[in-house]
């Protein structure tokens, strides 16, 4: 089984890192991440920097906040370019630009190694269970060298096309659950305002043709006031503006995603960034 190196261990990155370990991989870590000693205490290595944990590595994978540090992992001083070796796999499965990939990808390919994007969807619930949809952008090669990699993490698993489309398809992913969760924010608001139950209206919407995923769980997560985060809003928002930088590039109007994008700036503005993105609620009951 290939080495795997893993950098950024939060909510998502933990679980995942864990069940690699559970999988049978020899993992390595950050020794300065805030999660290295419940890693090492599962069973994995630690390194003192990026450069030294891809020099120690077969596949690294990246699992960080945005594209900025994103690139400063990979880029920066002591980073992942400066240790990787030629034959290695570098998986990025952050949430990043897809034009942030696409450079990576020919950064890696001129240092002789194979480079996917491969953002996830299904929060952390899906992290821990190892449940993941991924999809994947890259070329065909590399994909099956990563699959079973993947499988430790994930279900759904989709090569999408080339470099760059795997993030493509994560904006758009952001982009729908963003407005279904606005929709349902909105029709809970309406109707606690009306004075009707929100628990036996979820549970009819649930058998008809509105029935989605958000209703199901983030429904719930209204109802029982839950918003402790499974994914917050300060990165949604994030998301929404890579999706709306992907508008630009491609002059597609995306006006309801660029509505939702202000709901969460006015949330971030409000001091709910910290809090699951179901939280939207509680801007519209304001």
């Amino acid at each position: 089984m290939e080495k795997i190196g893993f950098i950024g261990l939060g909510i998502m990155g933990k679980p995942m890192a864990l069940n690699l370990i559970k999988a049978g991989y020899s993992v390595t870590v950050l020794q300065q991440s805030k999660a290295a000693g419940e890693l090492a205490e599962a069973g994995a290595k630690t390194a003192s920097s990026s450069r030294e944990l891809a020099q120690q590595s077969d596949v690294v994978i990246t699992m960080l906040p945005d594209s900025p540090e994103v690139e400063n992992v990979v880029s920066g001083p002591d980073g992942v370019l400066d240790g990787i070796q030629s034959g290695a796999l570098f998986i990025d499965m952050s949430t990043i630009a897809p034009a942030t990939a696409r450079t990576i990808y020919d950064r890696m390919q001129q240092k002789g190694v194979e480079a996917l994007d491969a953002p996830v969807s299904g929060g952390q619930v899906g992290a821990v269970s190892a449940s993941l949809s991924i999809m994947v952008g890259g070329t065909e090669a590399a994909f099956q060298r990563a699959l079973p990699i993947f499988q430790s993490m994930g279900k759904n698993i989709v090569l999408i096309g080339k470099p760059g489309a795997g993030q493509t398809t994560k904006a758009c992913n952001q982009m729908i659950v963003g407005i279904t969760i606005q929709a349902v924010s909105e029709a809970f608001t309406l109707a606690k305002q009306a004075g009707v139950d929100l628990e036996k209206m979820r549970e009819v919407l649930l058998g008809g043709f509105a029935q989605s995923r958000i209703l199901d769980l983030h429904g719930k997560r209204m109802i029982d006031r839950n918003f402790a985060p499974g994914f917050k809003i300060k990165l949604h928002k994030k998301d929404m503006g890579i999706a709306l930088q992907s508008g630009e590039e491609f002059s597609v109007p995306l006006k309801a995603t660029a509505l939702v994008a202000e709901q969460m700036k006015a949330a971030l503005e409000a001091g709910n960034g910290e809090l699951d993105h179901s939280a939207l609620l509680l801007q519209l009951e304001k």
